[in-house]
C-alpha cells in the first residue's frame, strides 16, 4: 500500500510539473515596452522573435532593445551608456556615424506636422569634392527663399530652425543619409522633407583681350629761322583675362511622413556660368515643378 502511495505521489508531481506553462523570453526596448514570447535567434542585424501563443515572427533591430531576459533567467544589455572612463586609445580619422541614440528616443521638434515642410542642408560638389559649409548653406537658403514665396498654404521651415535642431539632435549633414527619410520627418514633426545635390562641374574656358595706344608728339626748334619740326613717339598696351565657365546640374528629391517619395528629378542648365550661383535659373526651373510649389 505504502508503494502505490509513493507511485501516485511521483506521477502527481510529474504530472504538475509538465502542466507549469514554460517562462517566455522578455525583450524589454529602448522606449519602456516589454515584449513576451519566444526567441528564435539572434544575429547583427537583430532578434527574431515571436509573442506567445503567436507564429507570426518579428525582427527587432539590436539598437531598438535595452535588454533581454531569457527564460533560463540569463540576460543580456544592449546600448548602455558607459559608465566608466575607458583606456585612452589612438587618435582615429573623424568618420561621420549615427547617433548612438535611436531616432525613437530622439526629442521631436514637437507641433502639429500638417502641410510643414523642412528642407534639408544642401549638398554642393565642385569637380566632384565638397565645397565649402557656406555655399551649401547659400543654395539652401536660395531653395527656402524662392519655395517660401509660392509655397501657398504650406509652411516651410527656415533652414537656421531646421540645421539647429539637427545639431542639437546630433545629427550631422554627413550622417542625413543614415537616416530615413519618414524618421526625419518625424524628428523634425514636418509632413514633408525637400533635400538637393548641385554639382559644377569645369566645362570650357573664356578668353578675353583689350589694347590700347597712347601717341606722344612733341615740337623742336633746330635752326635759327624759327624752321620747327615734330617727332612723335608712342606705346601700345594689352590685357587679357581668362574666365572659367562651369556646367550645373541641379537634383531634387522630396520625401513625405510615409517615407514615400514624391518628386525625383534632376536637370542639367542650357548654359554654362561663371557665377558661382549659375545654378539658381535650373533649381527655380524644378521648385516649379514640384508638388509643394503654388503660383
Amino acid at each position: 500500500m505504502t508503494r502505490i502511495i509513493a507511485l501516485f505521489f511521483a506521477l502527481f508531481l510529474i504530472v504538475s510539473s509538465y502542466g507549469q506553462p514554460a517562462k517566455p523570453d522578455i525583450i524589454t526596448k529602448q522606449n519602456g515596452e516589454q515584449m513576451k514570447g519566444k526567441i528564435l535567434e539572434v544575429s547583427d542585424a537583430g532578434v527574431k522573435f515571436t509573442y506567445t501563443g503567436e507564429t507570426v515572427v518579428y525582427v527587432i533591430k539590436k539598437s531598438d532593445i535595452a535588454k533581454i531576459t531569457f527564460s533560463s533567467g540569463r540576460v543580456e544589455t544592449y546600448n548602455q551608456p558607459a559608465t566608466q572612463t575607458a583606456p585612452a586609445q589612438p587618435a582615429q580619422p573623424a568618420t561621420p556615424e549615427k547617433s548612438a541614440v535611436t531616432s525613437s528616443a530622439i526629442a521631436t521638434r514637437g507641433g502639429d506636422p500638417h502641410n510643414k515642410v523642412a528642407i534639408l542642408p544642401f549638398t554642393l560638389l565642385k569637380d566632384g569634392l565638397y565645397a565649402a559649409d557656406e555655399l551649401n548653406e547659400k543654395a539652401q537658403d536660395e531653395c527656402f527663399s524662392y519655395l517660401n514665396k509660392h509655397a501657398g498654404t504650406l509652411t516651410i521651415l527656415d533652414p537656421q530652425t531646421t540645421n539647429s535642431f539637427l545639431l542639437k539632435s546630433g545629427i550631422k549633414k554627413e550622417a542625413l543619409k543614415e537616416y530615413t527619410r519618414d524618421e526625419l520627418c518625424r524628428l523634425l514633426s514636418v509632413e514633408y522633407v525637400l533635400e538637393g545635390t548641385i554639382m559644377q562641374n569645369k566645362a570650357t574656358q573664356t578668353s578675353t583681350q583689350s589694347s590700347s595706344y597712347s601717341d606722344k608728339s612733341k615740337s623742336t626748334d633746330n635752326n635759327k629761322s624759327g624752321d620747327g619740326s615734330k617727332n612723335s613717339s608712342g606705346y601700345s598696351s594689352s590685357t587679357s583675362y581668362t574666365e572659367q565657365n562651369f556646367d550645373n546640374t541641379v537634383i531634387l528629391k522630396i520625401f513625405n511622413d510615409k517615407g514615400e517619395s514624391l518628386y525625383n528629378e534632376q536637370r542639367k542648365a542650357l548654359f554654362s556660368s561663371t557665377s558661382q550661383d549659375g545654378y539658381v535659373s535650373t533649381l527655380q526651373y524644378l521648385l516649379k515643378r514640384t508638388p509643394l510649389y503654388h503660383k
